[in-house]
């Protein structure tokens, strides 16, 4: 085989159906058989969006995403997707040509040096050839998933599409993933004298499929729940347990739990989205996750490192049960919270925007959320319940996600609705991808919050008491037409008319934008900086 025919191949029997980006002339033989293959080339209009594209299939899936760029721009523009899927924790395989070996240190038109590009934002970045192909996608596979997951890098020199492999037959290495966790005496006497503990989620507690774990534990023990931005989902919003979000719109509310608390325990918590030390009170942390994490040493915490399956079934006869925890303190700070959105707000803002779509959207939607003011709100009070999902960046927060988010996931579940949430700077960085959408005929609901401003930098800059500097987007409307780019748009500025639009919407037959016109004032009552 060919090194083009051969990567087809092998992507096709990991399971791969997509690979996003933007070819150059050097991708003509790859594509080729991709498309021999059954494997789609998603064309997108910017190189970062097919990272972040890559980066949600390998969330929902499990299989790393497959994403492509050229040269130096194009690489350099996929470098931002990439590092999503590196502080996101998203299995993911970046592909970039490259120039051949005789001309990469030599001056030459778009070239650059991918490797030192990407090394920052991935596990590892290597270059292939006929000879070590095999041996660097087997590599390049395990890496991407073995925890925590991330994005390799490898670069494809243009002289090689073409050359005959050499393919070895690789010993396995011997490698052991998911080792159980062990419990020790010491772990068991501070879950025993502990009569409030508080658990904690995390986004390793989602990749690792513990989710009835979880409610069954919570079934049996009552003790209160808070949950990290990305872990949203894995527990009902109802559920009697459940507080809220940390980082989000109103956490400073979830204090009196967190105060009274004598025992945290982290289930799969990683702080990459936020520390530990910016929140936790001065008791004992106990920290289950699948890798070790730096921590500061003023902490008095104990890592316990491997697989989280199975691992509240170990710790459940040792936690007190009742222990001391009030229900009614437990609701009480999840109501505290929650009656923040229950306000008769005056004004036409996201909050009232948000409660309609949550009235109205199904209940089984996967939610993209751009990042913004927004997110703010919607990553703590949107209702993910049973069924429903939200998508987000954290650990990268990026603007810019929602769009190619939400468009990634109605290709790899197109049984789901999907709608994105975005303010008006996240949209102006990414509109040109509503023509993929258009192009794919993806019926996906692009919901864009106009504020006419970055609402957060100007919230930033009025409580440091600095007068607003470089926040003004636009004059009028953001849109204001019937079609943007050839995709319907419907426009909003009262509750009436969301209503009215909504009441109708579904089922989609393609993509469709609305168009929200906010006044965006009583975010300063709601977002934590």
């Amino acid at each position: 085989m060919t090194v083009a025919e051969y990567i087809a191949k092998k992507f096709k029997e990991r399971g791969v159906r997509y690979v996003f980006g933007i070819p150059g002339g050097p991708s003509i033989p790859y594509m080729e058989e991709f498309n021999k293959h059954g494997i789609e080339f998603i064309l997108t209009t910017n190189e970062t969006a097919a990272g972040v594209m890559a980066d949600i299939t390998g969330r929902l899936t499990g299989i790393p995403g497959i994403c492509h760029a050229t040269f130096g721009p194009g690489a350099t523009n996929l470098s931002t997707g990439i590092g999503g899927a590196m502080l996101d924790r998203s299995p993911v395989i970046a592909l970039t040509s490259v120039l051949p070996e005789t001309m990469r240190k030599r001056t030459a038109q778009m070239n650059i040096d991918h490797q030192l590009v990407f090394e920052p934002v991935t596990k590892a970045t290597v270059i292939v050839d006929n000879k070590n192909i095999s041996e660097v996608l087997t590599d390049a596979f395990e890496l991407a998933t073995d925890e925590y997951p991330g994005p390799v890098h490898i670069g494809l020199p243009s002289d090689q599409a073409l050359l005959k492999t050499q393919e070895k037959i690789r010993r396995p290495d011997g490698r052991v993933n998911n080792r159980e966790l062990l419990i020790d005496d010491e772990l068991i006497e501070l879950l025993e004298y502990s009569s409030k503990p508080l658990l904690v989620l995390g986004l390793t507690a989602v990749r690792s499929g513990i989710k009835d774990e979880i409610n069954d534990f919570l079934a049996k023990h009552r003790i209160p729940l808070i949950v990290t931005p990305m872990a949203k989902g894995l527990v009902d919003e109802n559920h009697d347990c459940y507080c809220g979000v940390l980082f989000h719109a109103a956490s400073d509310r979830l204090s009196p739990v967190i105060n009274e608390a004598d025992l945290v325990i982290g289930l799969g918590y990683d702080p990459v989205e936020y520390n530990y030390e910016s929140w936790l009170p001065d008791v004992p942390l106990i920290h289950f996750n699948t890798v070790f994490t730096d921590m500061p040493e003023k902490l008095m915490v104990r890592q316990i490192i491997g697989s989280l399956q199975g691992l509240l079934s170990m710790i459940d006869p040792v936690i007190k049960s009742p222990g001391e925890w009030d229900p009614i303190f437990i609701s009480e700070c999840r109501e505290n919270i929650q009656s923040l959105v229950r306000k008769d707000y005056k004004k036409f803002g996201p909050v009232k925007a948000m409660n309609i779509l949550r009235e109205t959207l199904p209940a089984n939607i996967i939610m993209c959320l751009d990042v913004g003011s927004h997110i703010h709100l919607f990553g703590q009070y949107w209702r993910t319940g049973k069924e429903g999902r939200i998508l987000m960046t954290n650990g990268w927060s990026s603007m810019g996600f929602g769009i190619p988010a939400a468009i990634a996931a109605a290709l790899n579940e197109p049984d789901a609705p999907v709608a994105c949430v975005t303010g008006d700077g996240g949209f102006l960085m990414m509109c040109g991808e509503v023509v993929t959408a258009r192009r794919l005929n993806l019926g996906v609901l692009f919901i864009v919050l106009c504020d006419r401003e970055l609402n957060l930098i100007k919230i930033k800059e009025e409580r440091k008491g600095i007068e607003k500097i470089g926040v003004d987007l636009y004059d009028g409307s953001l849109i204001g037409e019937k079609t943007f780019l050839g995709v319907p748009v419907r426009t909003s500025d009262n509750e009436e008319s969301l209503r009215r639009i909504l009441s109708g919407i579904y089922p989609l037959e393609g993509p469709v934008i609305i168009e929200i016109n906010i006044d965006p004032s009583e975010y300063n009552d709601l977002i934590i900086t």
